[in-house]
C-alpha cells in the first residue's frame, strides 16, 4: 500500500516513524511519502517536507506566515492528488491537517487520524471537521473513545506510543 503520512512536529515525528515500523511489520511492500522529519526519514520513504521548515505554532505566527502556510497547504495538496496514496494519516497537527483531511475526503482518499486533536481540551468544534472528513480516527488517551462516541465518532484506542 501507499502511505502519505503528515507530521507537523517533532512528537508527530517520533510518533510516525513508530507507526511506519509498526505498518512495514504488516506490510513489507508499504511505500511511504511523508512531511515528518529525520526519524521518519530514518524508516524510508520519501521526504516531502521538513516539519523544521514548516511548522507554525501559536496565531501570531500564522499571521506573519500565512502565504507560506497557504502555499504549504497548496502543494501538499497536489502532491497527495499526485502520488494517489491508499491511504492519508494525518499525525496531531490540526490547523494544518484538519484542512488536509478535508481535501483528501473530498477527491476520494481515505483519512486515517493517528493521535487525534486534543478538541476535549479546546476547540471542540473541530468535532464537526473530524466527524465529517476522517474514515478512521485512532485515540491515545483511554477516556477518548467514549468522548468521540458521544460525538458520533468510533475511535480507536491503542494506548499512549511513548507508554
Amino acid at each position: 500500500m501507499k502511505y502519505y503520512i503528515i507530521a507537523g512536529e517533532a512528537s508527530g515525528d517520533l510518533h510516525g516513524a513508530e507507526l511506519m515500523k509498526a505498518l512495514l511489520k504488516c506490510d513489507s511492500e508499504a511505500s511511504f511519502r511523508i512531511w515528518g522529519g529525520e526519524k521518519m526519514a530514518a524508516v524510508g520513504g520519501q521526504l516531502v517536507k521538513d516539519y523544521r521548515q514548516t511548522a507554525v505554532m501559536g496565531f501570531v505566527e500564522v499571521l506573519r506566515k500565512a502565504g507560506t502556510v497557504r502555499r504549504n497547504l497548496d502543494f501538499c495538496k497536489s502532491d497527495i492528488e499526485a502520488w494517489k496514496p491508499d491511504v492519508v494519516i494525518l499525525i496531531d497537527y490540526p490547523g494544518f491537517n484538519l484542512r488536509i483531511a478535508e481535501f483528501a475526503h473530498g477527491k476520494g482518499f481515505k483519512v486515517f487520524y493517528y493521535i487525534a486533536p486534543k478538541v476535549w481540551a479546546t476547540r471542540e468544534r473541530r468535532v464537526r471537521k473530524l466527524r465529517k472528513y476522517v474514515d478512521r480516527l485512532f485515540v491515545i488517551f483511554p477516556f477518548e473513545p467514549e468522548y468521540f462516541r458521544k460525538h458520533g465518532i468510533e475511535a480507536f484506542y491503542g494506548g499512549n506510543p511513548l507508554a
